[in-house]
């Protein structure tokens, strides 16, 4: 007999195996002896009470073996002499797509403007530790795109365009640890992350597929309004019929190159702010009402959204146990972002938080057309690189002192590792921007006892939060609106948001770029 049954445990009881299948007997109303065991379908913790608890929901076994659940077959194929679909981009989306094409029997060939995950390390060090910024090879462009350096978050909320388990199942087939597969919130850690995409990368050579770095797409060749190849910074032209523009939201060329052919893009609103780091002792204070760090549960993190001045803001890529990383693609700006290794064990928190920008920001400023967005994101970055004064050093406040316009003669630690500039916020970001994160701040405190804080620290700027650009595409076949065999995807073209909604969205392109073989 089996039995589908979710039970409430103390953290303490959560982490000890014989706790865990007593409860799970109790539940099920019969003596442990007659539990075979069980299989976890999901894991959460509910904080809201004084005393956290683990909720498992899971399927138990009694009085039979327990079954395993079914090994996880990607169905990939050889493909050598398949025909093949062009990828423009290595990250979540590429990558996704490229494997679905081998599962569907064609030859992804992946084109990668940066370097492979273990190059790339060194023009990391180089932002981190110099200042230095290689406009090819950064925390955004390379194998994996910003997905390796990004904390590895693998939940989302989109679930109706896609298998959100089975990415998760590649995932794990491919090297991520098994609890990904149950808990609400998977996290791999950017320190796995790597291993995993090179993995991938090399299945897919196995397979067949091509995947070739420091290609740089230059040019797209058109014959009337059809994809027909092509070309990159080191002079070679691929014939193609199909190509999944997997570019991520930082290839500003490529937004370029689009609107100078006449290839339609459009403005799109995005979000602007700046990270918020905490010592990660006091988010979880407030979250799980202890004075210590817990031994039975994770770092704690938090979610808030408020509405001030008609602006949303919120708080977005939150990393418990995190680092604040150099996120600019080309030298002269700042831009922050957010990681956490796979224990998230470093002393701080920090997240995105974010205000709501759109056209009316972009012509305040005199950008105007379909880039205007994307210029506006320029110029914030720039102002940020001038205020911190140079080699990626980025302005910084403390929190209470932003809110009261004071300049803050010290700064707490910091993760950031190019180094703070005591700067006043409200030099960098817009005014608007900055009126909304003010009452933002004190609402937030509000919300989240702690939170309100001059031990908390604002670096800016943090700027991409998603594409301030998109490439329109057909609803049905997420073909480009005018140019057939072109198919706009994920983040770059502003249709997906995070590792797995990227993930899904290039294996939705990748199935209707080979439509185009059976015409």
């Amino acid at each position: 007999m089996t039995k589908n049954i979710s039970v409430s445990l103390l953290p303490a009881d959560a982490a000890d195996e014989q706790m865990v299948r007593k409860q799970i007997a109790a539940e099920c109303g019969v003596p442990i002896g007659r539990l075979s065991g069980y299989n976890i379908a999901k894991q959460s913790i509910d904080a809201r009470s004084r005393q956290a608890r683990i909720i498992i929901q899971a399927e138990a076994f009694i009085d039979e073996p327990t079954a395993q659940p079914p090994a996880f077959d990607p169905q990939l194929q050889n493909v050598t002499t398949s025909p093949h679909v062009v990828i423009i981009g290595a990250g979540p989306a590429g990558l996704f797509a490229a494997l679905r094409l081998i599962t569907l029997g064609y030859k992804p060939i992946i084109l990668e403007r940066g370097k492979d995950v273990r190059s790339r390390r060194r023009d990391l060090a180089a932002m981190n530790k110099e200042g230095i910024v290689n406009p090819e090879s950064n925390y955004c462009f390379g194998e994996g795109g910003a997905g390796t350096y990004s904390d590895g978050k693998l939940y989302t909320r989109s679930t109706k365009r896609g298998n959100v388990q089975r990415i998760l199942q590649l995932f794990h087939h491919f090297g991520a640890e098994g609890n990904i597969l149950y808990e609400a919130h998977p996290h791999i850690g950017t320190n796995k992350l790597p291993q995993i995409i090179t993995a991938m990368r090399e299945q897919v050579i196995a397979c067949g597929g091509e995947v070739h770095f420091e290609k740089k797409l230059t040019d797209l060749i058109l014959a009337g309004d059809s994809i027909v190849g092509v070309k990159t910074a080191t002079g070679e032209t691929i014939d193609c019929k199909s190509v999944i523009l997997a570019t991520g939201h930082s290839a500003r060329d490529i937004f370029t190159l689009l609107h100078n052919k006449g290839i339609l893009v459009e403005c799109k609103p995005f979000a602007l702010g700046v990270r918020i780091e905490h010592p990660q002792l006091l988010v979880d204070q407030a979250q799980y009402h202890c004075n210590v760090r817990h031994p039975f549960l994770p770092p704690a993190s938090y979610s808030l959204v408020a509405q001030e001045n008609g602006r949303g803001v919120f708080s977005f890529c939150m990393c418990p146990g995190g680092i604040i990383a150099p996120a600019a693609t080309a030298p002269g700006e700042v831009v922050v972002n957010g990681w956490s290794p796979s224990k998230r064990n470093n002393p701080f928190a920090n997240s995105g938080t974010v205000v709501a920008v759109d056209e009316r920001d972009f012509v305040a400023h005199k950008f105007t057309g379909p880039l205007a967005a994307m210029h506006y994101q320029q110029m914030v970055e720039q102002k940020a690189f001038e205020v911190g004064g140079g080699k990626l050093v980025a302005p910084a406040q403390r929190m209470a002192d932003f809110v009261a316009g004071k300049h803050s003669s010290s700064m707490p630690d910091c993760s950031y590792l190019p180094g703070i500039h005591s700067a006043q916020i409200s030099d960098v970001l817009p005014a608007a921007v900055n009126a909304a994160l003010k009452k933002a701040m004190i609402d937030f405190g509000k919300k989240m006892k702690g939170y309100y804080t001059n031990e908390a620290v604002l670096v800016a700027t943090e700027s991409r939060t998603s594409s301030p650009v998109r490439i329109p595409r057909n609803k049905e076949t997420l073909e480009h609106v005018q140019i057939k065999g072109l198919y706009p995807c994920a983040e770059g073209a502003g249709y997906a948001g995070g590792i797995v909604s990227a993930a899904i969205d290039g294996e939705r392109c990748a199935e209707m770029a080979v439509r185009v073989f059976a015409q």
